[in-house]
Parts: structure tokens; sequence; C-alpha cells
């Protein structure tokens, strides 16, 4: 007993000095990824940055060989199609795609250390440029990965391959790469579509994070605006957060002066009462465009909330000029023109006015008659009762709307 126990003794011996000190000789000779990954989450940690470069540079070769084993495969079938010939050999295109991820994950970890200084506090980077020119070409197979996992419903693998593709786009390894051979064309949509994924995994940081790489794509622009936009103005709980978030559009719209911007800034800085600066910023706006209708629309509905009658009235009727095709400006107007009546001394002075209202409530109607956009049932109701009386047709039709 005592000499099997003695045995064993020496055998965890072993191991450990093996963990310690010849992990990386262990990892180069591993003949598997498996085999290797095991050997690197057990001696990571005991090695130089040198010795870490070349430990995920093995591992990038073992994907490597079966990412040429796999193309050496589907070489040999476009071959075989073109000559006619019935040889088609069925190739793995899930270890095939997993692979390129892995040589990628691996190749960007490999980068950073060989990066780093060596021992002797140098910095003499060995594997950056046969990494990145074995690599780069691949990288458009994991949007294909990413799309069939998508179509299979499976959410969180093409999340791996889509945001792999991000990720690998911003790279320190790719970032010396020549722009002359070709732009990353697809990466804003990718980085798009995977910002939305980590947003739906309540992920804010990286949804965020990949919404800025597509917001740099002009193909992208206007698509990762508006989704960065709602990123911004989401889990805004305290002021504290809110005046944040008028600070991001405030930068958003230092960079871009569109009319999406500025709607959405200008509505925040209404919203948490900074008044002087919504009213600076709106008469900007119209210094630089007459015919702005966000910025009318904005102001409109401001004299509105303040009870300036008149004043939001005549905004909104510039809003309409400027855009002829909104019904909730149109039943905006007509609410304030009947507050305005309201406010008349005289039957006949507010018949004059509601009049004037109908039109414009009629017309948003005719925009929006499911009034899933605007709600002018109630201020058109009120306008026929006092115009018609409430026996009238037009007013029970309309009463009957609101009920």
């Amino acid at each position: 007993m005592k000499k099997i126990l003695l045995v064993v003794a020496m055998a965890v011996a072993a191991t450990s000095t093996f963990a310690q000190g010849d992990a990386l000789k262990a990892l180069l000779k591993a003949k598997t990824y498996s085999e290797a990954k095991s050997i690197l989450n057990g001696g990571l940690a005991s090695m130089t940055n040198d010795q870490k470069a070349k430990a995920y540079n093995k591992m990038v070769q073992l994907s490597m060989e079966k990412i040429h084993k796999e193309e050496a495969i589907i070489s040999g079938n476009q071959v075989a199609q073109q000559l006619k010939q019935d040889k088609i050999e069925p190739y793995d295109t899930v270890g095939y795609c997993n692979a390129i991820y892995t040589a990628l994950r691996d190749a960007i970890e490999c980068d950073k250390y060989d990066n780093m200084p060596n021992a002797k506090g140098k910095v003499a980077p060995k594997f950056h440029k046969a990494n990145q020119e074995a690599l780069w070409g691949l990288r458009t197979n994991l949007i294909n990965a990413g799309q069939d996992a998508s179509r299979l419903n499976n959410q969180n693998e093409a999340y791996k391959f889509f945001s792999m593709y991000v990720e690998s786009s911003t790279a320190p390894l790719f970032a010396d790469r020549d722009k002359s051979k070709g732009v990353d064309q697809y990466v804003g949509e990718v980085a798009r579509v995977s910002a939305v994924i980590a947003f739906q995994n309540k992920d804010m940081e990286t949804a965020n994070k990949y919404c800025d790489v597509a917001l740099k794509d002009t193909a992208s622009y206007k698509d990762a605006l508006n989704l960065k936009m709602y990123l911004m103005q989401q889990g805004l709980k305290t002021r504290e957060d809110s005046v944040k978030c008028v600070q991001q559009f405030e930068t958003l719209y230092a960079n871009d002066k569109s009319e999406t911007i500025f709607s959405n800034y200008a509505s925040m800085l209404g919203n948490l009462g900074m008044k002087d600066k919504q009213a600076q910023v709106i008469s900007e706006k119209l210094a630089e465009n007459p015919n702005c209708f966000s910025a009318y629309a904005i102001k409109g509905q401001t004299e509105m909330n303040d009870s300036q009658w008149d004043a939001a009235v005549e905004d909104f009727k510039k809003a309409i000029q400027a855009d002829p095709k909104k019904p909730l400006i149109y039943t905006f107007l007509g609410y304030c023109l009947n507050q305005k009546a309201a406010g008349l001394g005289t039957l006949a002075e507010q018949k004059k006015v509601l009049e004037e209202s109908v039109k414009y409530l009629e017309k948003a109607r005719e925009l929006d008659p499911d009034r899933s956009e605007a709600k002018w049932g109630y201020p058109l109701y009120q306008c026929y009762y006092t115009l018609y009386g409430e026996n009238d047709s037009r007013t029970k039709e309309v009463k009957a709307l609101c009920e």
C-alpha cells in the first residue's frame, strides 16, 4: 500500500512541476486544439509575455490546420463541379466557421502579448504580420455563419460570430492593414445588428460600443444613428441620467446638424426645463434653416405647454407650411385654437376661432382617420358641439368615436 501511495504522490508532483515550468513546451507539442486549450488554461498564469504570445500563436496554428483541411475539401468540390464530376465531399461547415472564430480570437490575444515587452524589456512582435495576412480575408465567413445561426433562431450563436467580426475589425491586429487592398464594407451593418442583439441581452455598454462602430460607416449611419439615440434614452431614472443624455445629444449635434438629432436634443432640453438653452438651440436652427419643421413644431409645443396660445398657433402654422403631412401638428393647432376660443368673451368671437379650428382638426382626421398618430376626436367634438349643437349628426358621430 505504501508503494502505491508513493507512486501517486510522485505523479501529483510531476503534474505540478509541468504546470509551472513546462506548460509552453507541452502546449507547442499539442496535436489538437482542445488539448492545447486545456494546457493553456492551466499554465497561462506562469508564462511570460513572449511565452503567452507563442502559446496563443500555437492555438491560431491549430485552428488554421482545421481551416486549411476544410478549404481543401471546398476547393476540391469546386473543381469537381467545374469538371462535372460526382466527387463531391461533405465538409464540416460548423467546424470551419468555429475554427475561424477561434483563430481570430486567439490571434487577437496573441497580438496583445506579442506587443508587450519581453523578458529583456523590448517590444518585438513576431506573429503580427503573419496572422494579419492569414486571417483578414477569412472574416466574411463569420457573417455567413451568423446568418445561418439566425435562420435557425440561435441568437447566441449568431451574436458570437457577428460580434467577433466587429471586434476583429477594430482590433490592433488589423490596425496597420493596407487599406488600399479594400475597405471593410460590411462592418457597419454587422456592428448595428450586433448592437441590437447586445441591447436585447441587456449589455448596454457593448451595444453602445458597436453602435459607435456602425456610426463610422456611411451606408449604415442613418439606421445606426436612430439606434444610438434610442439607446441613449434607455434607463433614464434620475435627472442626472437625463442631463448626461442631453450632453451626449449635444456632442452628436455638434458633429451632425441633422433635423433628427436636433428634434431629440431640443425636446429633451424642454423636458428638463432647460428653456433658455432650448430657445437658443431652436433660434440657431431657424437661422440656419428658416423652414425647419421640427424647430417650429417643438417651439409650438413649448408655447402650448405654457398656455401661450397665439404664439403656439403661429408656430404650428409655420410647421404645417414646412410639412403639411403631420396630423399631430394639425391636432395641436386645433387644440390651441379651442383654448384660445374658450378665453374669449362672446359666443360670436368663440365661433369665429372655432370655425378656423375645425378646418385643421378635420385635416388631422383626413390624414389619420384611425387616430393612430393624433387624438383629434375630442377637440373636434368641442368644435362641433359649440358650432352645431349636440344633436347635430356631425357632433353625434364624433362623440361616438370618443366614447
